[in-house]
């Protein structure tokens, strides 16, 4: 049974007749194993490509990993996905490829969305190299290293140092205010 998916469903590929239910990528690999025929179309629509998959009588609409159809921007990419699943034959619908069309967001807000994504992931991956060069560095560091209780105990007796200056240069202050007065 064929039906249109709704636009929520298949956003690239909105207007294509395809079968309702769907398969993902482990039973497709799982069935083509297995020495299973399985035949495939390759059905265009704006935006991009998807794969109808047959086997037996029945018809199913290779999915990504959310469930929603699995599509791909080239042509070229989808050959090389289902080469490597071992089909090598298949038919082509181009009856909705609308060449450069897309759907969805402009191709210049994607770019830009893209864009953003690959600064972050090198700013993340510079900052991960920094942060295990520090690591490393404090591993290597031949000074000797000080216990818990004797860091503690340095830092209270700089601590108790600070407090009694602190506390003297206020004594100093309130004198120094009396005699202006």
């Amino acid at each position: 049974m064929i039906h249109r998916i709704p636009k929520h469903r298949f956003e690239r590929l909105a207007v294509l007749q395809t079968p309702d239910k769907t398969i993902d990528h482990s039973t497709l690999r799982r069935l083509v194993d297995a020495g299973a025929h399985v035949g495939a179309e390759v059905v265009g629509g704006a935006g991009g490509w998807g794969v109808v998959i047959s086997y037996g009588r029945t018809s199913q609409t290779l999915a990504a990993t959310r469930g929603a159809p699995r599509t791909w921007r080239h042509f070229e990419t989808l050959a090389v996905y289902l080469k490597e699943l071992g089909i090598v034959e298949y038919r082509v619908n181009t009856a909705q490829f609308a060449p450069g069309a897309t759907v969805g967001e402009p191709a210049g807000k994607r770019s830009a969305t893209a864009s953003e994504r690959m600064k972050r992931a090198h700013q993340a991956a510079a900052h991960d190299s920094w942060f295990r060069e520090q690591v490393q560095a404090s591993i290597d560091d031949p000074r000797a290293s000080l216990e818990d209780v004797v860091a503690k105990k340095d830092f209270a007796a700089k601590r108790a140092a600070l407090a009694e200056r602190a506390e003297a240069a206020d004594k100093g202050q309130k004198k120094a205010a009396h005699r202006t007065v």
